[in-house]
């Protein structure tokens, strides 16, 4: 009988510890789990993406070209629709901005950029209204020969300033800026191209 009852307390041991073996096979494999999917939010719905800033798309409204051989200009009123590209799990918003448009380096018109929000995952599609025009432009440019080339071509310049807000909890700083190029048919009157860097 004490021999019996040895050989059970023996296998009783050895199943505690097989038992205990297993829970702590198990709490391991859940802490594992745990760590790969906190490692997988931070990764990619925490991470912070910077947004990206264009313009989408722009109308030519009214468009006056003079090809003086001494002194050629153009006024222009343009509709631009400007947009913010979200990538993040969070609200980016941002302060009032303006948009300069540039010929060569010489600023031929702005326009404001009112302060708002690109939601999650999405983009913020935002429409100004500029003119534009080359009387600051020096008589020495190559205005002339743009113009009777039947292109002009325009560049468009601003930094959005604002902060991400992931989950409505952590906020982050983020400075975007816009560098586009926008090519404009004189004969046609209308914007032929634009391209962003």
């Amino acid at each position: 009988m004490p021999a019996n009852h040895a050989k059970h307390d023996i296998e009783s041991s050895e199943l505690r510890k097989k038992k205990r073996m297993k829970c702590l096979a198990y709490v391991a494999a859940f802490a594992v789990f745990q760590t790969a999917i906190i490692l997988i939010f931070v990764l990619t719905i925490m991470k912070v993406r910077t947004p990206k800033f264009r313009v989408r798309s722009a109308n030519v409204e009214s468009f006056e070209v003079d090809r003086a051989a001494n002194n050629p200009s153009f006024n222009l009123t343009m509709n631009a629709e400007l947009g913010v590209k979200n990538a993040n799990f969070g609200n980016y918003k941002f302060q009032n901005s303006t948009i300069v448009f540039y010929y060569g380096d010489v600023s031929v018109g702005e326009a404001v950029i009112r302060k708002t929000k690109a939601g999650w995952r999405s983009t913020k599609k935002l429409n100004v209204v500029v003119n534009l025009s080359s009387n600051v432009v020096p008589s020495n440019s190559q205005l002339g020969n743009d113009l009777n080339s039947g292109v002009l071509t325009l560049h468009s310049r601003s930094t959005l300033n604002g902060k991400v807000e992931l989950l409505f909890i952590f906020k982050k700083k983020k400075s975007i800026k816009m560098d586009c190029t926008l090519t404009i048919a004189v004969t046609d009157k209308n914007v032929r191209g634009i391209s962003c860097k």
